[in-house]
């Protein structure tokens, strides 16, 4: 049973958290609508007070299922870069103009409708920020492997916070490798940021990229895939300064789409 005495145990329960969470959900989503951002259809509740929320149904699930799952066909280059850009047009045009910090961008929040066409989803941990704040302070929240190191040292949040998290997710999108821990030689364990940024500086991109995505065999694609892997650097750094803005990070993959982009181009 949850306490009930003392803000500091009420705080802290499993049940206010979540229903806490419920209610964000409900109170960022009921004025968005965006074809790139899941679909609030309403509320219900169950026989036994359960709260459900409802959504449109999105067939394709995850992206996570989509490059981790591994008796499903692998997503083409092509069909990656324009996840990344339709989640960039989420995170910067829609959520970020909006004042909006979605504080939990990661694979299994991007969900794929039946052109894989980006959904973003799940808002219970999204923050608002009033046009006058530049980072609010709150307690670190999120899924580890793509939480900001600064966000969970400081506990200030700010919409960098968003970039570093989607940083992660275009290391993803390059190695179909998942964002948690990973053994390296040496038989340090490592999150995939600090996996890449290792290649990176080594020279050795080759060995990060999924080998089924054609970066061998299409020169084309080798290209895009080392400027998606150089702005995804960029996102990761720190302190979050270094890092661009969510509108620079998307013309930046509009600019690689369309082989306009070049390195002095993401900041």
């Amino acid at each position: 049973m949850c306490p009930t005495r003392g803000h500091d145990n009420l705080a802290k329960c499993p049940c206010f958290i979540a229903l806490k969470q419920f209610m964000n959900e409900i109170e960022i989503l009921r004025p968005l609508h965006h074809r790139n951002l899941v679909s609030l259809y309403g509320r219900s509740s169950g026989e036994h007070n359960e709260l459900f929320l409802v959504y449109e149904y999105v067939p394709n699930g995850t992206l996570s299922r989509h490059i981790h799952g591994g008796k499903i066909e692998k997503l083409p280059w092509l069909t990656r870069l324009n996840i990344a850009i339709e989640t960039a047009t989420a995170l910067a045009s829609y959520l970020h103009d909006s004042g909006i910090i979605h504080r939990d961008v990661k694979g299994s929040n991007i969900l794929l409708d039946e052109n894989f066409s980006v959904k973003v989803a799940d808002f219970g941990l999204s923050r608002s920020l009033p046009d006058y704040i530049t980072h609010v302070s709150t307690a670190p929240a999120g899924t580890n492997a793509y939480m900001d190191p600064k966000y969970f040292q400081t506990g200030r949040v700010s919409y960098r916070s968003d970039v570093y998290s989607f940083g992660v997710v275009l290391f993803e999108l390059i190695s179909s490798e998942p964002a948690f821990w990973r053994e390296v030689p040496q038989g340090e364990a490592v999150g995939l940021a600090k996996f890449a940024i290792i290649k990176l500086l080594n020279n050795t991109l080759k060995e990060l990229v999924d080998p089924d995505i054609g970066y061998d065999s299409d020169k084309d694609v080798m290209e895009m895939v080392a400027a998606v892997a150089e702005l995804a650097f960029q996102c990761i750094q720190c302190p979050k300064e270094l890092r661009p803005s969510m509108k620079q990070v998307l013309e930046t993959l509009e600019g690689i789409k369309k082989g306009t982009w070049g390195f002095n181009q993401i900041i």
